[in-house]
């Protein structure tokens, strides 16, 4: 028995759902962003969307409570957004950014430049004695998360000074340097 998949998602005020060959389309005040589904059906009813399985076969069962959380991620990115902020920690790591390209300076011989989608809203911030932050916001989960996990890449945090790009209150496993 699904959990996840049985309950219902309430679509809140000003979002709209469509269902066309098993495509749905979810739009609100944010945007709009399609799913492609298989293995479920997918029903709206009095402002709710339903997933059910036909069967309860194991395939069935996962896709049940994966199309689900899909749609309800779709759902609520539409309404009100999905947001990652990440945190550079190292001495002279700064980030800024004009119009929808990252600038990062990490420690190599040369900056980092990436160039973000449109789809999504980047902000930098830097004050004095604090890390430099990056902000990034979307209505689309998935391309949030992919894109804070490639600027994390570019220099993960090390486990002896924690120096490196993590996220916001993420807590890194320390460990002890050499003993004398």
């Amino acid at each position: 028995m699904s959990r996840i998949g049985n309950n219902p998602i309430v679509m809140p005020e000003g979002t709209t759902a469509t269902i066309t060959d098993n495509v749905i389309t979810v739009k609100g005040k944010l945007g709009e962003l399609t799913q492609n589904f298989d293995g479920v059906s997918i029903r709206i009813e009095d402002n709710e969307i339903i997933v059910n399985r036909p069967s309860d076969s194991i395939e069935h069962k996962t896709k049940h409570g994966l199309y689900r959380s899909l749609v309800n991620n779709m759902v609520l990115g539409v309404s009100e957004g999905w947001t990652k902020e990440l945190e550079l920690v190292g001495v002279g790591y700064r980030a800024s950014n004009q119009g929808q390209k990252l600038d990062l300076a990490l420690g190599f011989s040369h900056n980092i430049v990436m160039e973000l989608a449109p789809e999504v809203k980047i902000e930098t911030t830097s004050e004095k004695g604090k890390n430099p932050t990056i902000k990034l916001t979307s209505h689309d989960k998935q391309l949030v998360g992919q894109i804070a996990a490639k600027i994390r890449s570019f220099r993960k945090p090390e486990p002896y000074k924690g120096k490196g790009i993590k996220f916001k209150g993420e807590i890194l496993r320390r460990k002890a340097g050499k003993s004398a």
